[in-house]
């Protein structure tokens, strides 16, 4: 799978749980602070990748991650 392919499913999922248009939500968007993502909201996000990808994430790590482009290349290393 490439990596535009992992971003358009990480922008789907995303749109989901924060209930967003996946037109507002840039590479370099924020979970926090551009797209409002609480941490409740934030073991969604991992919960939703983890079942949309078919993988197990460190959680610790996952919840470390800052935004959208940063998780495209957290999850590709679990799909190599």
């Amino acid at each position: 799978m490439d990596k535009n392919d992992v971003k358009a499913r990480v922008k789907k999922v995303i749109a989901q749980v924060l209930n967003l248009d996946e037109a507002e939500i840039g590479d370099d968007a924020n979970f926090v602070f551009d797209l409002g993502a609480d941490s409740r909201q934030s073991l969604e996000l991992v919960a939703a990748f983890e079942e949309e990808f078919d993988i197990e994430m460190d959680e610790d790590k996952a919840l470390e991650v800052q935004n959208v482009a940063d998780a495209v290349e957290f999850i590709a290393q679990y799909l190599d």
